[in-house]
């Protein structure tokens, strides 16, 4: 299935030059988690402060539970200054 993976700040680094607006397509399982998506795409998760899943807010403690489904997007911020 496919998302879209959005990383701000100094977290856009990460993605691959493809991106677009902070954004890509990424192609994950059906069972995929959070976790998951960060993991394989390296993003540090010490570094991912808030998390927001089709623009809500996402509880840092469930990372690895939340499965995601296609269509949706997954933006994350790192800490504020």
């Amino acid at each position: 299935m496919n998302i879209t993976l959005k990383l701000y700040a100094a977290l856009g680094e990460i993605l691959p030059p493809e991106a677009q607006a902070n954004a890509v397509k990424v192609d994950v399982s059906d069972d995929a988690t959070i976790n998951d998506v960060l993991t394989s795409h390296q993003v540090p998760l010490g570094r991912c402060h808030r998390i927001m899943i089709n623009g809500h807010q996402h509880d840092r403690n469930a990372l690895s539970s939340t499965k995601l489904a296609g269509g949706d997007t997954l933006a994350v911020w790192p800490p504020a200054g």
